[in-house]
């Protein structure tokens, strides 16, 4: 993978990033990485911030400009908006959530096939992760105390979702099943309300068969 390639997912994933974290992650020296940045700005694909962290020089932060994102992919937009609006015309709004009801039975089929055996709340939060990253989400999970959140830097199917909410319900709801009884999961970031990534915070009281 080129190295262009590289800073493109590494903030994609964990947003505005300096030349120094960058190069440091990729293993390059920072004038090597700048040298990129330059590039890829020249591009369009790339803007910055200057942000102030005490005393001495801002630091430059690097982020992903709106013609970056599309070089993620989107599972074929147009069409997919081309085939809501022709549900939504042919069978109505009723329709349209028989489909998607469709779609979250198919999804939770699959995914509770792939969790068979495991046995705690966080076991099926890894394996949660694992499936959406392979679906495109670019997903991850990080333990934040006596909590956890689920993060999703990419949607690969944003523009359904900006045409009908319903998908994003949908998901949370199928999230909140998959995770079980007694798991509490909130939405906090969510990509078409102009959030970088979907995050989710999951919580549960520990028991013996959710520990």
């Amino acid at each position: 993978m080129k190295t262009c390639q590289k800073i493109l997912e590494l903030l994609k994933q964990h947003g505005p990033m300096t030349a120094a974290g960058l190069a440091d992650a990729l293993g390059l020296t920072s004038m090597g990485v700048r040298q990129h940045l330059q590039a890829m700005e020249a591009e369009g694909n790339l803007a910055f911030d200057d942000i102030s962290e005490g005393r001495g020089r801002p630091a430059r932060y690097w982020k992903l400009t709106d013609d970056a994102h599309s070089q993620f992919g989107d599972r074929h937009s147009e069409l997919t908006l081309r085939l809501i609006d022709s549900v939504k015309v042919i069978f109505g709004d009723a329709g349209m959530d028989a489909l998607i009801s469709h779609r979250e039975a198919a999804s939770e089929a699959a995914y509770l096939a792939r969790m068979a055996g495991a046995q705690t709340v966080a076991e099926r939060l890894r394996i949660l992760a694992l499936i959406r990253s392979e679906e495109g989400y670019m997903a991850s999970i990080e333990q934040d105390g006596d909590h956890w959140w689920l993060y999703e830097n990419h949607c690969p199917i944003c523009a359904a979702a900006s045409s009908c909410q319903n998908f994003c319900r949908s998901e949370l709801m199928l999230f909140r099943r998959l995770l079980g009884e007694g798991v509490t999961v909130e939405r906090s970031e969510h990509i078409i309300e102009g959030a970088r990534r979907c995050s989710y915070r999951i919580s549960w009281v520990e028991s013996k068969d959710q520990a």
